[in-house]
């Protein structure tokens, strides 16, 4: 079965890091396309990260660019992202994405999701 289970959420304060990993099993992502998407109580899902297969292509919300961070290790099946200057606006449900094309993943329309991992941020 395939799988995206992400971890590494939890509770910190404003200005605190953390760092996401999404694990994938069931299926090698290697050649796709990842990204993250957030959706906080109330509010629509926004998309926050992408990245391709070569690493060699990024995409950021303008929300979080110069804070986060997104990375792969193919050798896992996972990707990563590494948030800083954390704000209690980043607080939400962080879900992993994964397609073979970039342009779903960044829209949204990707085949795969994993179930989230919760984030808080207090001030």
């Amino acid at each position: 079965q395939v799988q995206l289970v992400e971890s590494g959420g939890g509770s910190v304060q404003a200005g605190g890091s953390l760092r996401l990993s999404c694990a994938a099993s069931g299926h090698s992502f290697s050649s796709y396309a990842r990204g993250w998407f957030r959706q906080a109580p109330g509010k629509e899902r926004e998309f926050v990260a992408a990245i391709t297969w070569s690493d060699d292509n990024v995409h950021y919300a303008d929300s979080v660019k110069g804070r986060f961070t997104i990375s792969r290790d193919n050798a896992k099946n996972t990707v990563y992202l590494q948030m800083n200057s954390l704000k209690p606006e980043d607080t939400a449900v962080y879900y992993c994405a994964a397609d073979s094309s970039l342009r779903k993943v960044v829209t949204g329309t990707g085949n795969y999701w994993g179930q989230g991992t919760q984030v808080t941020v207090s001030s």
